[in-house]
């Protein structure tokens, strides 16, 4: 997991039902509230999840490179690789209508493009039969952070418009191999993370920025364009793929496909005319950088005006490949940010893409304004979300909108005790948040937990911890065990309205256990 505010980026960012209920003063809710075709799920991701790094054919990944010189790796992960069956099964018992994982794009194309790995491909479909045997719905992700390291070495991975046509031959593959099971495809997750914390600051693989924007002494890049660069290719690349499964496999499988946004919810730091105008530039450089195209197909005219030349410009045919390509929109969202006007800073000269908005972050009011949000600060501010939803659906259309990430971070020592009440309440006030945007009229289709069991988070390691399952990184068998939020959110799948209803009428009524 990550996050990453869009000017200082928030980069850094089995068990049954045991009838637990949390205690709140708001009215109670429960899975009936939501429409019978919304999905609840939790996720992970490849790198952060599978290990076995060198196992089975899989090369190396930018962040194999990446994490090489730390202690702290996804060589072994959750071990998710050797323990997907356990993993399915805790989902089963915990009650999970579906799953959204990414395909590590080494492990499947050991090169790049080219021959398919046999038993990278035979992990991925006995992961997606054994989700299906258990009744959950399988969501994939394409590219989840961890491009070949092959192809960073070839050209420069997404600095290269190369790398189009290698990412339209992997999602062919996917599509063709998994396509008959899976009907929910995510291309890239977090784009407008990706271009900030891999080609602005360097905190995120293949470590590129330049002095004095970078927050590490990177060997390499230039953080004034890369950043717009990157970010234009994963666009087109996107594109690309959707111009694909459409024209050969959606009339056949029948499914959907996205592209993954992060976002957080800005508040103006003041009332001030200045925080109120920040506020709406920062929410165009973060939200509007990848969801303009995707809906208007050109960037919003302030990164244009602010930007300049160093912002890439769409063709004619790119923008009409661009514009609609999505059935969906992939929300990922944890916080709250406030903003503050900066525009009487410096207008000319040097500028990175964080610069370009004219706007300093804080996560909260009490904070001062800086130019590095604090990547480990998650705000608990459910009425955030319920905002963000409401923003898309007037600005851009009412999308379809699966929230595919969603979750709070605690310290491992925190969760060793497993009673993670602090998880509980986070969790419960965004599930009220959501079901308030419904109501108001938001087309949000699914809600995703990250994650499902702790993982290798981006930035922090293990030392920061995610998931509803703790794992025992310190125990060769990766035990799991469920924590006390594993047990509300199962209890919160299974309860029903009727349940409700029995027993605010005093009537004691027994759960069925499915």
């Amino acid at each position: 997991m990550r996050f990453l505010p869009s000017s200082l980026l928030l980069l850094l960012l089995a068990i049954a039902p045991l009838g637990f209920t949390q205690q709140t003063a708001t009215e109670e809710y429960s899975r009936d509230d939501f429409p019978s075709e919304f999905v609840f799920g939790a996720g992970t991701s490849a790198y952060q999840y599978e290990g076995a790094v060198a196992e089975d054919g899989r090369s190396p990944s930018i962040w194999d490179t990446f994490t090489l010189a730390d202690k702290s790796t996804g060589d072994v992960a959750s071990d998710g690789y050797h323990k997907y069956k356990e993993d399915v099964k805790l989902m089963s018992d915990l009650g999970l209508e579906a799953y959204r994982f990414s395909i590590s794009w080494s492990r499947l194309l050991p090169n790049g493009r080219g021959d398919v790995n046999p038993k990278g491909l035979k992990y991925y479909n006995d992961l997606i039969n054994e989700l299906i045997e258990h009744g959950i719905q399988p969501q994939i992700t394409l590219h989840h952070l961890d491009l070949p390291q092959v192809l960073e070495d070839e050209y420069g991975g997404w600095l290269s418009t190369k790398i189009i046509d290698d990412f339209r031959e992997y999602a062919d593959v996917c599509f063709k191999e998994f396509g008959d099971r899976v009907s929910y495809w995510t291309t890239i997750v977090e784009p407008n993370v990706n271009g900030q914390a891999s080609y602005d600051y360097g905190f995120f693989p293949p470590q590129r920025c330049s002095y004095p924007f970078g927050a590490y002494n990177c060997s390499a890049g230039n953080s004034t364009v890369e950043p717009y660069i990157t970010v234009h290719n994963m666009l087109l690349a996107h594109a690309a793929v959707v111009n694909l499964y459409r024209t050969k496999y959606q009339a056949m499988q029948k499914g959907w496909i996205s592209l993954n946004l992060y976002t957080l919810w800005l508040c103006p730091f003041s009332n001030s005319s200045g925080d109120v105008e920040a506020t709406q530039r920062e929410m165009d450089f973060m939200i509007g950088w990848v969801m303009n195209p995707l809906v208007f197909g050109d960037y919003p005219e302030i990164m244009k005006k602010n930007a300049g030349q160093r912002l890439p410009s769409f063709t004619r045919l790119e923008s009409e490949q661009v514009k609609g390509s999505f059935d969906f929109i992939g929300l990922n969202h944890y916080t709250t940010a406030y903003v503050k006007d900066n525009s009487n800073g410096p207008i000319s000269g040097l500028r990175d893409f964080t610069a370009d908005s004219y706007s300093v972050l804080t996560g909260s009011k009490d904070d001062t304004p800086t130019s590095h949000f604090d990547p480990t600060h998650i705000n608990n501010d459910p009425s955030g979300l319920r905002k963000m939803l409401g923003y898309l659906k007037n600005k851009y259309g009412n999308p379809p909108i699966y929230i595919q990430e969603n979750g709070y971070s605690m310290g491992v020592k925190d969760t060793l005790n497993l009673n993670d009440t602090d998880r509980i309440d986070y969790l419960d006030g965004y599930l009220r948040s959501t079901l308030q945007a419904i109501r108001d009229g938001s087309d949000v289709r699914g809600y995703f937990v990250w994650s499902f069991v702790d993982v290798f988070e981006f930035l922090l390691g293990y030392e920061s911890s995610f998931g509803l399952y703790y794992v025992d990184f310190d125990d060769v068998e990766r035990k799991r065990q469920p924590k006390l939020s594993a047990r509300w959110y199962s209890n919160f799948l299974r309860k029903k309205k009727k349940d409700i209803l029995m027993r605010k009428s005093g009537l004691q009524v027994m759960h069925h256990q499915q």
